[in-house]
């Protein structure tokens, strides 16, 4: 995978600022399907708990998760990787396509507000 598979491209809005309501907000214009699971995941990982040791790693989870939804050419074509590992008969064929998407998410995950 080239590192450009992760690149923005024109059209696809910016990563908010690195905090969970700018994130929220930026899910909720850009990507309103993540927004149920987002919120019951922050619901039951943080509010519940009172607890902001999970922080990071559901900051983590979702900047990923946004960073690809937002651009539907990447988002399309992760759905595509995870759907061709699913249907795969070939073992070393469906670890392929599984560590593509991983180091697409990987990749994704190091993007930076504003990109």
């Amino acid at each position: 995978m080239s590192a450009h598979a992760a690149e923005p491209r024109p059209g696809v809005p910016p990563m908010p600022e690195r905090n969970p309501k700018a994130l929220r907000a930026a899910i909720a214009q850009h990507a309103p399907q993540l927004l149920p699971d987002f919120d019951e995941h922050w619901k039951r990982a943080i509010a519940d708990t009172f607890d902001i040791g999970p922080l990071p790693a559901f900051m983590a989870r979702w900047w990923g998760e946004y960073a690809i939804a937002r651009d539907p050419e990447l988002d399309a074509r992760m759905a595509d990787l995870h759907h061709r590992a699913a249907e795969s008969t070939d073992l070393a064929e469906a670890k392929a396509l599984l560590e593509e998407a991983s180091e697409i998410r990987h990749w994704v995950r190091k993007t930076e507000p504003g990109e």
